[in-house]
Formats: structure tokens, sequence, C-alpha cells
């Protein structure tokens, strides 16, 4: 399958809207430069506004989310960073439930389940790992609501007991809580990473339909190498 990229928004500079509204504001600033009849209030409203757009622009790029699902991985693209999971350890993908009077309720959240924590861990720099801890606080709180309301929830949302991999790497720290973090959530959930369905450009079904094609994809074309490699031996 072909590489795609999507994103929640596209305002950026090649944005027609983001063009117009640099075009009208630059048209505002250059009449009021002209019918001002002090120049010193004229290019103080200039700096003033340019200011503005300069930090109306700046947190649009903050909040742009970006995917991109290939045929060895899927990434996520945020501003300080991203992560990466390549499909061959992915388990599985779907959409969180809570679970209230035997009564499944989605979740806007959707999780993957990962084979092994290493990959992962190994691929994700300290500030969106920060990032992760903080924004799925409230994801964690009803896992653990729901699954195990007797225990404390100050004891697991800062858990950094030191995280001993599948391959045996000992991961201490962030990392460590990042870790201690994704067990957590896939004893409530059953998943280890999230992705807010805010962040996406449609429904979380549709996101994880998609996702599992590629996945899908992502199998048939190693078990045909894994084919071809047999025939030549």
């Amino acid at each position: 399958m072909d590489t795609l990229h999507l994103s929640n928004h596209h305002y950026t500079w090649e944005s027609p809207t983001v063009k117009l509204f640099v075009g009208v504001g630059a048209l505002v600033c250059f009449c009021f430069l002209l019918l001002s009849p002090s120049w010193e209030h004229a290019w103080l409203f200039i700096a003033i506004f340019v200011g503005v757009m300069g930090f109306a622009y700046l947190m649009l790029l903050k909040s742009r989310v970006t995917f991109t699902l290939t045929n060895t991985h899927l990434q996520q693209h945020l501003f300080k960073g991203g992560w990466v999971v390549q499909w061959a350890n992915v388990e599985r993908i779907g959409i969180c439930t809570q679970h209230q009077e035997g009564w499944h309720k989605p979740l806007p959240w959707i999780g993957i389940r990962v084979k092994e924590y290493g990959p992962y861990l190994n691929a994700i720099c300290p500030r969106i790992a920060t990032d992760i801890l903080l924004s799925q606080r409230a994801l964690l709180y009803i896992g653990n609501q729901q699954t195990n309301p007797a225990q404390a929830f100050e004891d697991i949302v800062l858990d950094s007991e030191p995280f001993i991999d599948e391959g045996g790497v000992e991961y201490r720290g962030l990392l460590a809580m990042l870790a201690n973090r994704m067990k957590h959530q896939r004893e409530f959930y059953g998943y280890d990473v999230f992705i807010a369905e805010a962040d996406l450009d449609r429904a979380g079904e549709d996101f994880v339909g998609l996702a599992r094609r590629y996945q899908a994809a992502a199998s048939r074309h190693d078990f045909a190498e894994s084919k071809d490699c047999r025939k030549l031996v």
C-alpha cells in the first residue's frame, strides 16, 4: 500500500486559508499605515498585530498532529517529536472501551497493543514521553476506577519502578515511568499505546479499519518475502 499522511488540520503556510488571512492582515496594516496620523502609533499597531498573528500561528503548529502509515510502520508526528510502532510489533489495534454495569462504552481513544515494549521505548524522545504521561492521566484514572478502584491512583500515576523489557533491558527514570504506565493501561484496557480520536481527521472506527488494512498488507508482504527466501534456499 502507498504511504499515507493524515493530519488533524492543514493550517500551514501552504494552506490557502492561512495565505488569505496573512494577505488580509497585510492589507489592514498597510491601510492603517497610510491613514494613521502618527507613524509611531502606526508602527506600534503593526508590531502588535504581527506579534498576535505569529503567536496564533505558533499555537496552530503546536496543535497539529500528523500520522504516517507505510508498509512497515505507523508513526505519529507532534510539534515536539513523535513515536513509531512497526507493524511487525503490533499485536492488535482497536477502540478503547469502558465497562459499565456489564456494558462496553466506547471511549474517544484508539489503543495499540504491542508485542514488545523495547522497540517503542527506544524510539521515543523524553519530551513526548512526558506529554503522554500528562495527557493520558484521565484515561488511566478511568481504567483504574473500572478495574481496581481499591488501588490508590497516586500509586500508579507516578510509578517509577525500574522496568525490564522482554529482552532483559532495564529502563529507569522517565522511560521506566512510561513503560509502567503502558503496563497498567494494558491491565485496564488491553492496549499499550494510545491515540486520541481528537487528533484524527476521521472517526476512530475508520482509522482503526485503515490501520488494520495496512497491518494486513504488511503481514502479506512479510509472508511473501519469507516464501521467496525459502525458494532461494
